[in-house]
């Protein structure tokens, strides 16, 4: 018979297994860094008008960002058509699709990088992952580059061809359930996570089928992310030729697109982190 693994044995693995998903995830970044872009320039769509207008149930969140800025239920219009249809599909399945975040400015995803809830999160997982150390500032970076994209040629919401996403149940019976709820930092976030559920892990991959049948791929270390036309979308099917899609600057008045001047511009530099840390642990101290 087979000893029960300690608590103290429990911890030492997943710290390794997220520490591995942490460092393949920044070998993803770097690689996103170099990929070819050619920005094609397609406006943006309401998926919310779209969703309205095609008569297909959809829900969307009703939770703020940064703090008070209100989240942006719009993306490339050719994209925002297709994900409809996805949650057409999923209507006939019994299934609402429920869209947590669309299209993010840099403005936005600067905010979003120092909000005390998320840049707290991501410092937890750090000194967790390190047995209880402070990390330093290059250390937290590293980490924040991936779990929050702290550069525009990274984050696919900066360039409009990204979601985030939850699926319910039509007949009331509450959310398809993944495992954790949406946007938490742990081991159980990447996709095939060891720590969930065969159930919970057969939910994130019926959902992912019926994203990608569509080309809209997963984010390998966050289940409920999903991008298209894209660096990370033609990373990961394969597809070496400039994707359409990159960074951009997003008019909603005249709908025009202008691709980011300087695409891999810091949005929070180490020295923005540093400071970050320094609040957290004051902020940490004083609760």
């Amino acid at each position: 018979m087979i000893p029960p693994i300690s608590q103290e044995e429990d911890q030492t693995a997943r710290r390794r297994y997220w520490a591995e998903q942490m460092e393949q995830g920044y070998a993803m970044v770097e690689q996103l860094i170099a990929f070819p872009v050619q920005e094609c320039g397609e406006g943006f769509a309401s998926l919310c008008d779209l969703a309205a207008a095609a008569g297909v149930e959809m829900y969307f969140s009703e939770s703020k960002i940064a703090g008070d800025l209100d989240r942006v239920f719009f993306m490339r219009e050719s994209l925002a058509r297709e994900v409809v249809e996805i949650g057409r599909e999923m209507n006939q399945r019994g299934w609402i699709l429920k869209i947590e975040d669309g299209f993010r400015s840099l403005e936005m995803q600067r905010q979003l990088v120092r909000r005390p809830s998320v840049f707290e999160n991501v410092l937890n997982k750090c000194i967790w992952e390190l047995g209880g150390e402070i990390p330093t500032p290059e250390f937290v970076f590293r980490r924040a580059i991936v779990l929050t994209a702290n550069m525009p040629k990274i984050g696919t919401h900066m360039s409009g061809s990204a979601i985030d996403i939850s699926v319910f149940r039509r007949d009331g019976g509450g959310e398809v359930w993944r495992g954790v709820p949406y946007l938490e930092m742990s081991e159980r976030t990447p996709m095939r996570s060891p720590y969930i559920t065969e159930e919970e892990l057969a939910n994130r991959l019926a959902i992912t089928e019926m994203m990608e049948s569509r080309g809209f791929m997963h984010f390998p270390f966050e289940f409920w992310h999903f991008n298209k036309g894209d660096a990370g979308g033609h990373l990961l099917t394969g597809n070496p030729a400039p994707c359409r899609y990159g960074p951009v600057n997003w008019n909603p008045d005249t709908n025009e697109v202008t691709a980011v001047p300087d695409p891999l511009a810091l949005l929070n530099p180490l020295d923005v982190i540093e400071r970050e840390i320094a609040a957290a642990l004051e902020r940490a101290r004083g609760a």
